[in-house]
């Protein structure tokens, strides 16, 4: 049986052996990968799950399952389970990073124009 994803929060649904799960790129759990993996930058860590490199596998699937048993479904990762891991794992990212691009650009829309030149003596009262 499936479990349910919330998609507006990012959550992808995943099947790894017969393990069905929900991911989600949620800070914590980011940290929580990248800390077992060392990694140097959010980069190392994108590119490593997104690469499907194994121990990068392996440890998305532990931590960044918010439903489902993330453990038992590590025990029984195979090859066959890795193009679905990087297609989870890039849609639970993209849908973050796509949020962010978006937070970005409202910000400069709705940022007050800046000042380039100083005001003329009568303008500062």
């Amino acid at each position: 049986m499936a479990l349910s994803a919330n998609g507006a929060r990012g959550e992808v649904p995943l099947r790894v052996g017969s393990v069905d799960l929900v991911i989600a790129a949620e800070i914590g759990r980011l940290a929580a990968v990248s800390t077992a993996l060392d990694c140097k930058s959010f980069g190392d860590l994108y590119q490593r799950l997104l690469g499907v490199e194994v121990a990068a596998t392996i440890a998305g699937v532990q931590h960044l399952a918010v439903k489902g048993d993330g453990a038992r479904a590590a025990a029984e990762l195979s090859l066959s389970d890795f193009p679905a891991c990087a297609k989870a794992f890039s849609m639970a990212l993209s849908h973050h990073l796509k949020d962010a691009e978006g937070k970005a650009e409202a910000d400069e829309e709705g940022a007050p124009a800046t000042r380039t030149t100083s005001p003329s003596p009568g303008a500062t009262g």
